[in-house]
């Protein structure tokens, strides 16, 4: 029997998207994103601790848990923690990104088994969303870069440490340095301590990330729309000198686009 995508769309998702510093909540409801949830990743959580965390999310949202979930994690020891808390909260087998979930993308990737699970969410959202060819810049405890070629093909990426991953290096390794607020200095030549290295972990990471674009650019052979999203994504991107969109969602709706894909197997 052909699947229906209408109704499958209209089905009330729970989209969980476990990463190494945040995991974010996005309750989708009516075909759209009805409300998103951030918390701090703990890596020994317990499963009746995620369980609490999904009840009190849904609490603070105003809606009830659906039942049907879709679960990306790239902590490996907390991926079946949340797949059984998700099991007992919604009352339903969830999803998993991973090997044998169809993702629709064609990826000339060495091992494609290797592309995380958020990264893959990614590519299907700024595919869709925004054509290709398209260059995703997700913004966390690492810095990935997902790029897209003409044709609409995963070509590959970049992965680097991400800013506040440098900010703490920095601090630890050097006694006399401190912690400090990731934001802009007013000049990029610091006269004291902290905006001498706000400059080189923040102005470092915007001339990286404005290097590397110009480099995947390069090998592209024609420039490409620039998706930003992530942690602090709308202040990164305004200090870009490339012009980029910010989707603070992207990497959810990739996990509800996944779900229809998958959902009438």
């Amino acid at each position: 029997m052909a699947r229906d995508e209408n109704s499958v769309a209209e089905k009330n998702l729970l989209a969980v998207d476990v990463g190494n510093t945040t995991t974010r909540l996005g309750l989708f409801a009516d075909g759209g994103l009805a409300g998103t949830w951030e918390l701090t990743t703990h890596e020994r959580l317990t499963v009746d601790e995620a369980r609490m965390q999904l009840a009190q999310a849904a609490a603070l949202m105003g809606e009830a848990l659906p039942e049907e979930a879709i679960l990306a994690c790239v902590v490996p020891t907390l991926t079946d923690v949340w797949r059984r808390a998700l099991a007992a909260a919604c009352g339903c087998r969830p999803l998993v990104v991973g090997p044998g979930l169809k993702t629709g993308l064609k990826m000339r990737y060495d091992d494609p088994s290797e592309v995380g699970a958020d990264r893959v969410a990614d590519v299907r959202a700024a595919r869709e969303d925004y054509g290709a060819p398209v260059v995703v810049v997700d913004l966390g405890t690492t810095t990935n870069f997902e790029v897209v070629d003409r044709d609409g093909t995963f070509v590959g990426g970049i992965i680097a440490p991400g800013v506040a991953l440098g900010a703490r290096s920095l601090a630890a390794a050097a006694a006399r340095l401190p912690m400090i607020e990731l934001r802009a200095p007013a000049s990029v030549i610091g006269r004291n301590t902290r905006a001498a290295m706000q400059s080189g972990v923040v102005l470092g990471e915007v001339a990286r990330i404005d290097g590397l674009l110009d480099a995947v650019m390069g090998e592209l052979g024609e420039e490409a729309p620039v998706v930003v999203t992530g942690d602090g994504a709308a202040a990164m991107a305004a200090l870009l000198r490339h012009d980029a969109q910010v989707d603070d969602t992207l990497t959810l709706r990739g996990l509800w686009s996944l779900w229809r894909a998958n959902r009438g197997r």
